[in-house]
C-alpha cells in the first residue's frame, strides 16, 4: 500500500503535465525543497508539489499536487499525499462558480484518508494590476473522512455536509518578488468538525522561470481524532519552476 499511494500520486499528476506541455493554455509550477514540520510529524523532510492552470474565455480549471516522505532507521516516519481539483465557470471577469475536490492522505493524522467536494460562488473584490488581488468564495459541500483502523461497517467514519469559505490575497511587493496569503475553512454541519488551513508565502524571482520560495503553513482540526494533535505547523524553504 505505501508503494501503491506515491504511484497513483504520480500518475494523477503526470497525466495533466503531459496535457500542459501540448497546449499553451496551461500553466504551471512544480516546487521541491525543505521542510520542517511540528504537529503530529516532527521532522525535516524533502517536499514536491505541481500546480496547474488551464485558462479560457468562459472556464478556468486548476490542480495542485503534494507530496512528502520522510524514511528514518528503516522506518517511515512521515508520509503524505495531497490533491485538490477545482473548474470554475466564469460569469465575468470578476465573478465565478466553482466546483472542488479534494483528497489527503496522511499516515501520521489520524485519518486513513481525508476528503471532501463542494461547490459555490466566488468572486474577485479587488485587484490592482495583474498580479496583485483578493479573492473571496463560499459554498457547500459534502465531507468524507476515514478515520485509521476503521471496520467494514464503515463505523469511525466521518460523513457531514459542510460549508467551505477560502480567500486568497497576492500582492506584487515588486515585479519579481510576490506575497500570497491563502485561507480556508470548512465547517461540519452535522458533528460541527471545523477543519481550517493557512498559507503564508514570499515568493521572490532568481533567474528567468526559476524562484525561491518561503511558506509557512498551518492546519488545525477542531475535533482531531483520538490520540493526535489539532494543529499541524510547516515551514518551507524551497525552489519553484515556472512553465
Amino acid at each position: 500500500m505505501v508503494i501503491r499511494k506515491p504511484l497513483v500520486i504520480a500518475c494523477l499528476a503526470l497525466a495533466p503535465m503531459a496535457q500542459a506541455q501540448e497546449s499553451e493554455n496551461w500553466k504551471g509550477e512544480a516546487e521541491l525543497g525543505v521542510l520542517i514540520s511540528s504537529g503530529n510529524t516532527e521532522e525535516t523532510q524533502m517536499n514536491g508539489r505541481l500546480g496547474l492552470v488551464r485558462e479560457t474565455e468562459a472556464w478556468r480549471h486548476s490542480g495542485d499536487f503534494k507530496s512528502k516522505y520522510t524514511k528514518s532507521d528503516g522506518e517511515t516516519s512521515a508520509e503524505e499525499y495531497q490533491a485538490a481539483l477545482e473548474t470554475d465557470y466564469k460569469f465575468d471577469d470578476e465573478r465565478y462558480w466553482f466546483v472542488r475536490g479534494a483528497y489527503e492522505d496522511d499516515r501520521f493524522s489520524g485519518y486513513d484518508y481525508e476528503s471532501s467536494v463542494s461547490t459555490g460562488y466566488g468572486q474577485r473584490v479587488w485587484q490592482l494590476g495583474e498580479r496583485s488581488f483578493l479573492d473571496l468564495s463560499g459554498g457547500l459541500g459534502y465531507r468524507y473522512n476515514k478515520l485509521q483502523d476503521a471496520n467494514d461497517e464503515g463505523d469511525d467514519v466521518e460523513k457531514e455536509a459542510i460549508a467551505r469559505l477560502a480567500a486568497q490575497f497576492d500582492y506584487a511587493l515588486s515585479e519579481s518578488a510576490l506575497f500570497r496569503q491563502k485561507l480556508s475553512t470548512e465547517v461540519g454541519l452535522d458533528e460541527h468538525n471545523t477543519i481550517s488551513q493557512s498559507e503564508t508565502a514570499l515568493q521572490a524571482t532568481i533567474v528567468g522561470t526559476l524562484s525561491m520560495k518561503a511558506a509557512f503553513r498551518v492546519k488545525h482540526v477542531s475535533d482531531a481524532p483520538e490520540g493526535t494533535e489539532k494543529t499541524d505547523t510547516e515551514t518551507s524553504l524551497s525552489l519553484l519552476y515556472g512553465f
